[in-house]
Parts: structure tokens; C-alpha cells; sequence
């Protein structure tokens, strides 16, 4: 199960790549999309999996046809984390998404394209992250 999480993992990276424009800063920086996880360090499955169920829900609010694969993988890799945890015997709290879904609405409203551009820059980081936080056998 860990191998195919990691490599579910390297496949969205690599779709994230496909789809990421030629010449746009790998860190962008832009006002209003503090909501978006950053690439911190997430240590555990638990927050790996609170971490991906608010990507997930960004990238599917965006309703763009190029992130639909992604947040489709995004639930597989979701139950991949479960598959990991019940075999550590790790309950995974249901993951929360936005609570503050009404100010993803407005910045969605006001610029579609660069939250989508910055979303799948720090998804790529974080998943990164997870990488090499799956060699170190994550706690609960």
C-alpha cells in the first residue's frame, strides 16, 4: 500500500508538471490565498489527509477541466491514507475541508487563474513533502 501511495504521488506530480505554464514562478506570490496549505511538513497521516481533503476541495471549486484528474487523484490518494492507517491500526479523523468556504467563493470570483496556478505549486511542494515523510514511516 505505501508503494502505491508513492507512486500515486509521483503521478500527480508529474500531472501537475504537465499542466503548470513554462516561464510562471514556482512560488508565486499572491494577496488572498493564505487559505491554501502551504509545503510545511506534515508528519502524520492524519494530517496529510486533512491536508489533501482541502486541496481537494480547492482544486474541484475551481472547476477547471485541467485539475479534474488531480482531484480525482487526490481522492484515491485520500484512501490510500486510510488503507496505510488501518494497517497501523491509526484511527483517521474525518478530514475537515475550508471552514471558511464562503472566502474561497470571493477569491475565486475575483481570480480563478492564479489560484489555480498557486494551488497546484504548493500541492506540488506538499506532495513532495509527503514523499519523503513516507520514507520516514509516518506516525498516526
Amino acid at each position: 500500500v505505501q508503494d502505491d501511495t508513492k507512486t500515486l504521488i509521483r503521478t500527480i506530480i508529474a500531472r501537475i508538471n504537465d499542466i503548470s505554464q513554462p516561464g510562471v514562478c514556482s512560488r508565486p506570490r499572491v494577496a488572498g490565498l493564505d487559505f491554501i496549505p502551504g509545503p510545511q511538513s506534515v508528519r502524520t497521516l492524519s494530517g496529510m489527509n486533512q491536508m489533501l481533503a482541502i486541496y481537494q476541495q480547492i482544486l474541484t471549486s475551481l472547476h477547471s477541466r485541467s485539475v479534474v484528474q488531480i482531484a480525482n487523484d487526490l481522492a484515491n490518494l485520500r484512501d490510500l491514507l486510510h488503507l496505510l492507517a488501518s494497517a497501523k491500526s491509526c484511527p483517521l479523523p474525518r478530514a475537515r475541508g475550508l471552514e471558511n468556504i464562503k472566502s474561497l467563493r470571493d477569491v475565486l470570483k475575483a481570480s480563478v487563474h492564479s489560484t489555480e496556478v498557486v494551488a497546484l505549486s504548493r500541492l506540488r511542494a506538499a506532495l513532495q513533502g509527503m514523499l519523503r515523510q513516507l520514507d520516514r514511516n509516518p506516525g498516526c
